[in-house]
């Protein structure tokens, strides 16, 4: 009976948030950005640090993925749990070194020395001076795509890129690309073709867009995808396209695995099997040479050590994205919305800064419509990301504003969905939905997060009834029900007959009845800066007196001119394999 109770107990210790699992090893949890984060810590009989390692992580793959290499890796070499955290990935990384103290702590272990800040010292290297053919700024959707372009073409490829990992805003979206196959019977069924893709766009961002831009992007989008596929890619079927938030139509892909990571997965394994593509991490570009002819012959950087780099190039693919991050630069630029200041959240990643831009002014390329910034009504309220988002699709959900009521059409613009958003009660609303898309709650949102996952970490509310799923939104009960009756009304019988809701709603799925029911909430949050460098349909970057810089080229969120005020949703991941690809064409090309 001892022995049993003596195992009882240690089963029950073993229970507990810090988890001892043999001799010196111990296992703790910290949260991360999507939920727990489970490291264990082994310890030397001297109490240093043996090894770290993250047994589960839920966050956004490709994007934690540096975090939990790095964090781990600088603990043990630096005998500490308080080391840097890794910039792109902080929610991860402070929820390793929350689990990795956890571990500790709660098994009794003195970590007043392991607590000590400590920073890896990195020594100044070598300047170095590099020869390419193309030499790309940026390692996001636009700049991969268009450095392996450049390699298809025969060109020998530099990628520089800022940050510690590649990605860029790319990997934080949730992977959906519109793109048609006209004429295909998919195609007819849909009502869809490139031309009602090319109008809408046009129409959607007010007619400000290039049309001869606009007609490139939409027509070229099919093709795009079957070369993500050659590159081995998978996406789901024709059957699976789906309408985006802002998108007006359903003609948005979505990718099979992860997400947007599935880009990159894709990209560095093409990357992994050429020798004639050099990405280089932590090298941030500073300056764009030219030539005593004006031409463009290469870039200027710092190195990862903080030595200079050169790279002497026949071309230069400027693919930096755009500035949402930069606060000072959306408050000045902006001319629609008036109150861009840093209490708007960003759904952009921490290297969004306009470098570009920058370089580029020093230039005089011409720069247009950089008033145009959009915001998005589907932040989080902590972060701004569209991470935590439970919906799948417009046709599968509402929204509704702190007093359980729909206040306008969630099928619409984004810049009209933002703008309704705004006028609600501290401009917080709620999504909501049935479980018609999530049967078992394990089923993946459009950023690989499960339903169970995200109501796990507190980022969706989950309820049998609607009763009590308005307890947990704190929003009165009454209306939440008579509004859900009121919508599901049309799902019934309105949208059938092509009948608009009060909002002016037009796309409608099955009616909100199917218990459980989820909940989510969500704020405004700056998402794209439509603004940018003047191109071309080859992606020719211009100057302000309308001539063309000799060997530059741009592509992605840094250009200009093809969204106008507001882009449809779905669209910029085209923009990015569409544009990165002519970019990387001719960028490889060039004589």
């Amino acid at each position: 009976m001892k022995k049993i109770l003596a195992l009882i107990l240690a089963l029950a210790m073993m229970m507990t948030a810090g988890l001892a699992l043999a001799d010196n090893s111990y296992t703790g949890t910290g949260k991360g950005f999507a939920g727990d984060i489970k490291v264990t810590v082994t310890l030397a009989d001297d109490g240093s640090i043996v090894d770290v390692t993250v047994d589960e992580c839920n966050d956004t793959p490709g994007v934690c993925d540096t975090a939990v290499e790095k964090v781990p890796a600088d603990m043990k070499e630096l005998n500490s749990i308080n080391v840097d955290t890794v910039s792109g990935a902080t929610f991860t990384s402070q929820g390793i070194l929350a689990a990795a103290k956890d571990a500790l702590e709660s098994n009794g272990v003195d970590i007043t020395a392991l607590m000590e800040k400590k920073e890896v010292v990195v020594e100044k290297g070598a300047d170095q001076t590099l020869e390419a053919d193309v030499v790309v700024i940026g390692a996001g959707g636009a700049g991969l795509a268009a450095a392996i372009t450049a390699e298809q073409n025969g060109a020998k490829v530099i990628v520089v890129e800022k940050m510690p990992k590649v990605g860029g805003n790319t990997i934080l979206a949730g992977g959906a690309v519109n793109a048609v196959e006209d004429r295909s019977e998919f195609a007819i069924k849909q009502n869809d073709s490139v031309y009602w893709h090319y109008t809408q766009t046009l129409s959607g961002g007010d007619y400000q867009g290039d049309p001869e831009l606009v007609m490139t992007l939409v027509s070229n989008a099919y093709d795009g995808i079957q070369w993500t596929k050659e590159l081995g890619m998978e996406w789901l079927g024709e059957d699976a396209v789906f309408t985006v938030s802002g998108g007006l139509w359903p003609r948005a892909w979505k990718p099979a695995g992860k997400a947007s990571a599935g880009f990159f997965e894709t990209y560095g394994k093409y990357i992994d099997n050429t020798d004639k593509i050099d990405l280089m991490l932590n090298t941030k570009a500073e300056e764009i040479l030219v030539n005593e002819k004006g031409e463009v012959c290469g870039i200027v950087c710092t190195g990862e050590t903080g030595n200079t780099v050169t790279i002497n190039a026949k071309s230069v693919v400027v693919a930096t994205g755009g500035f949402s991050k930069n606060v000072e630069l959306r408050m000045a630029y902006d001319a629609i919305w008036g109150m861009l200041d840093e209490k708007v959240l960003s759904t952009n990643h921490p290297g969004a800064t306009g470098d570009g831009v920058k370089m580029l002014q020093k230039l005089q390329a011409d720069f247009i419509q950089m008033g145009n910034i959009q915001l998005l009504p589907l932040g989080d309220p902590v972060t701004g990301s569209l991470s935590g988002n439970i919906e799948h699709g417009v046709d599968s959900r509402i929204f509704v504003n702190k007093s359980g009521l729909r206040y306008g059409d969630e099928g619409g613009r984004r810049d009209d969905m933002t703008r309704d958003l705004f006028a609600q009660e501290d401009a917080y609303m709620w999504i909501v939905m049935d479980s018609d898309t999530y049967p078992t709650g394990d089923e993946l949102n459009n950023f690989g997060e499960s339903a169970n996952q995200l109501v796990e970490a507190g980022r969706a509310v989950k309820a049998d009834t609607l009763d009590e799923l308005a307890v947990l939104m704190n929003v009165d009960a009454a209306n939440l029900k008579a509004t859900i009756a009121e919508y599901n009304e049309y799902c019934i019988g309105g949208a059938k007959e092509g009948q608009a809701d009060q909002f002016g709603r037009t796309l409608f799925g099955a009616p909100i009845d199917n218990g459980p029911f989820y909940a989510g909430a969500r704020v405004p949050t700056v998402h794209h800066t439509m603004g940018g460098v003047r191109i071309d349909t080859l992606c020719r970057v211009y100057n302000e007196s309308g001539e063309i810089i000799e060997n530059l080229y741009a592509a992605g969120e840094v250009t200009g001119g093809i969204h106008g005020t507001n882009r449809l949703g779905g669209n910029a991941l085209t923009d990015t394999i569409v544009f990165g690809r002519i970019a990387g064409e001719s960028a490889a090309l060039q004589k």
